[in-house]
């Protein structure tokens, strides 16, 4: 695995979205997040906790087709917080759905308003006991592609076995992102869901991507024109924004 002592900051999670502002409140009441009325960026939503990013929703005319390879998972603190929580999101234009999950899982599968899955985890879950509400950014997606986030963004590797990595911020705040190994699914389209980061102001954006791809990244054309970020994949194809330094 490449080691470097320069790596990028996550500054967003991004949502496509056909009504951004409606996904964007819905998000809002899920994660106790507020929204950003003067974002440059489209609609954003701003932590209330200790994470160190936003999530954006921008406007797309496609709708969703096929299941995400990314989700967020929220934590509860306790099965009347479950309970309450999944009550709360039905009522707000969540639907239950069947991903496969079995008829003993403690965490509840449903999807927003637009169809992208997240599941209301159980109080008792151990991974993400020390998570806030927001527990994790969870992910389709191999080992290999584990430690090319590990790299990209200097998130320590903490946990890695049976081919399931999970990365969290060096101080310990915000989620975890969690890669569940194979078998990965074929990809079909975009990604509606996808990683903005950008490097240090006293980075060139140029020499970064350069750096990605020495990690296994590649630049990719997905129609964006002229446009200041640079639109890049992963080793497992899922799209990923290179934003001017910051």
């Amino acid at each position: 695995m490449i080691q470097t002592g320069m790596t990028s900051r996550l500054v967003a999670l991004c949502f496509d979205a056909n009504d951004p502002l409606r996904l964007a409140r819905f998000w809002a009441e899920a994660l106790r997040w507020k929204i950003d009325d003067d974002s440059d960026y489209g609609i954003s939503l701003v932590p209330t906790d200790d994470t160190r990013f936003e999530i954006l929703f921008g406007s797309v005319p496609e709708k969703k087709a096929a299941k995400n390879r990314l989700h967020i998972d929220l934590t509860t603190t306790s099965i009347d917080d479950q309970e309450e929580t999944v009550a709360r999101l039905v009522e707000l234009g969540a639907r239950h759905i069947d991903v496969g999950q079995g008829p003993d899982e403690g965490h509840v599968v449903l999807a927003d308003p637009e169809g992208n899955e997240f599941c209301v985890i159980e109080p008792d879950n151990s991974f993400l006991a020390d998570c806030g509400r927001f527990g994790s950014i969870t992910c389709d997606g191999t080992q290999e592609v584990g430690y090319f986030w590990s790299v990209a963004l200097g998130w320590p590797l903490v946990w890695d076995q049976d081919q399931e990595t999970a990365i969290r911020a060096p101080d310990r705040a915000g989620p975890l992102i969690t890669w569940g190994g194979p078998p990965l699914a074929p990809k079909t389209g975009k990604n509606r869901l996808h990683l903005d980061i950008a490097p240090p102001d006293d980075v060139d954006q140029r020499a970064e991507v350069d750096r990605l791809i020495a990690l296994g990244a590649t630049r990719i054309d997905i129609g964006q024109g002229e446009v200041s970020w640079v639109v890049m994949v992963d080793p497992d194809d899922n799209e990923f924004c290179v934003l001017t330094p910051r």
